[in-house]
């Protein structure tokens, strides 16, 4: 399986910008999906993008014209850029790895979106 580790959270005023990472303990080039959750309190996780090997990307409704998820396989480094943030962003974001033989989460990073 491959550890992954995220950073490049922390407090952002609304209308801010982030970008997150999330390094991967192994090549990532044939990791089919490489995706990002949020998880805010008392709610359930849910997507917010992916990207799978071969550079197609997904988007929440909430993410898209927002976010932008990318991948550097050379780096074993997947970003998720977040521009015009809102106080509703405000959850842990993470990183996580699907292939036919498993699935691995990180830990999280916190964003937190407040004046």
């Amino acid at each position: 399986q491959v550890q992954l580790v995220e950073s490049g959270g922390g407090l952002v005023q609304p209308g801010g910008s982030l970008r997150l990472s999330c390094a991967a303990s192994r090549n990532i080039s044939n990791i089919d999906n490489m995706g990002w959750y949020r998880q805010a309190p008392g709610k359930e996780r849910e997507l917010v993008a992916f990207i799978t090997r071969d550079g197609s990307t997904n988007y929440a409704d909430f993410a898209k014209g927002r976010f932008t998820v990318s991948r550097d396989s050379a780096k074993n480094m997947v970003y998720l850029q977040m521009n015009n943030l809102k106080p509703e962003d405000t959850a842990v974001y993470l990183c996580k790895a699907t292939t036919i033989s498993y699935r691995s989460w990180g830990q999280g990073t916190q964003v937190t979106v407040s004046s």
